[in-house]
Formats: structure tokens, C-alpha cells, sequence
């Protein structure tokens, strides 16, 4: 058991102490999320992953001359943010998301609706019934020490706010 004795006029923290305690968890929340949301898609503008290092070029794009992850951009415009008063999230559901973000070391490739995958290299076209690729990790989704900062400072934000 502890005791706490305060001395004094202690109005003015007790008054700090109740607006804490009646911060508006969702309203935070919400801003946190959009907050991480713009950084994500900034990342598919710069082509860097949160520390800030480039994604290695795709094939693709160097073939063709675009950028890596945004061929469609359905990866890019699937980033949709969630929130409530208990937190919030970042995220996607586009199936082939996790391999960008972790990359593949290795997977088999099969022709399913065809006899064989017809593809491009070096100007050549060539089939087969199947390939086996390796993607590197290209992540996308993260916190970076910039986004902590911002973080910090919405959530400083919200608290320095008077009812």
C-alpha cells in the first residue's frame, strides 16, 4: 500500500491529471493512422523501405522502364488505414503484399491454364512449364525513426490541446 501526501494548491494537476483521462483515445488514434498511412505511401513515391534505403530495381522496371511495386499500383493504393480508442493499424490484404515486404528465396512458378508461362528476357520471348524466382524483400510497411518523431509530436499535439 502507498500514501501520497500533496501539499499545496493542486487544483491545476488535477485538472491535468482529468483531461487525460478524457483524451479523445479514438480522435488520436485516427491521426496516428493517417499519420503512418502517408509515410507508407511516401515510400512507394521515393522507392525506399522505412530505414531509408532504395528497393532493389524489379526486372520489370528496369526492362520497361517504370518503377518497382508500382506497375498497377494496387499494392500502393491497397494501403488503407484502421483505427479505434484501443490503437490502430497499417496494412494491407493484397495477397501477393507479404512477399514484397519479406521477400521469397525461392518459389516454383507453374503454368496452370496454359502448357507453358511465355515471358520476355533480354528481348527474347520464352516459355516454359516452369520457372523458379527469388524476390528480394522490398518492405513498404514499417516505422522509420522520422515517423516516430512525427508520432511523437501528434501525440504531443493532442495533449497540449485545452478542453
Amino acid at each position: 500500500m502507498f500514501d501520497i501526501r500533496l501539499q499545496g494548491d493542486t487544483r491545476a494537476m488535477l485538472r491535468r491529471i482529468r483531461y487525460f483521462s478524457e483524451i479523445d483515445r479514438r480522435s488520436i488514434n485516427a491521426a496516428l493512422a493517417e499519420v503512418v498511412r502517408d509515410s507508407t505511401l511516401e515510400r512507394f513515391r521515393q522507392g525506399k523501405e522505412p530505414e531509408g534505403r532504395r528497393w532493389k530495381t524489379s526486372i520489370r522496371a528496369a526492362n520497361e522502364g517504370g518503377r518497382t511495386l508500382i506497375q498497377s499500383a494496387q499494392l500502393r493504393n491497397s494501403i488503407h488505414a484502421r483505427s479505434d480508442a484501443s490503437g490502430f493499424a497499417v496494412g494491407t490484404n493484397v495477397k501477393h503484399a507479404a512477399t514484397h515486404q519479406f521477400g521469397e528465396p525461392g518459389r516454383t512458378i507453374r503454368a496452370r491454364r496454359k502448357k507453358a508461362l511465355r515471358f520476355r528476357i533480354n528481348g527474347h520471348w520464352i516459355s516454359k512449364k516452369q520457372v523458379h524466382i527469388q524476390i528480394p524483400a522490398r518492405p513498404f510497411l514499417g516505422l522509420s525513426d522520422e515517423d516516430m518523431q512525427e508520432i511523437k509530436g501528434t501525440v504531443e499535439d493532442f495533449i497540449a490541446r485545452e478542453d
